[in-house]
């Protein structure tokens, strides 16, 4: 969707380091916190989202895309579900 190979090389890498819009950033910050931390999310986190341009509805975008992807994972994990072979592990190892 990037249509930037490098770009999501980076990102992949560190989106922190990453070139990155301001808008995306945004997003990105908002999700690795709701991800890590959800207990800690307020108001001023949407906010921050909406200075960044977006709208209500694409907070609640993000919201459904980080929480179900939460759901998922933690579905997976529950069963025991095995990565597959080109996911690498936490260390960065395949």
């Amino acid at each position: 969707m990037l249509k930037d190979d490098e770009l999501f090389a980076r990102i992949e890498a560190d989106w922190r380091t990453a070139e990155l819009s301001p808008p995306r950033r945004a997003m990105l910050t908002y999700s690795v916190k709701l991800t890590h931390t959800p207990g800690q999310m307020t108001s001023a986190d949407v906010e921050a989202l909406r200075e960044a341009g977006f709208t209500d509805r694409d907070v609640l975008d993000i919201v459904e895309v980080v929480g179900y992807y939460a759901y998922v994972n933690r579905i997976a994990d529950g069963l025991g579900v095995k990565l597959e072979d080109w996911v690498p592990d936490e260390d960065g190892s395949i």
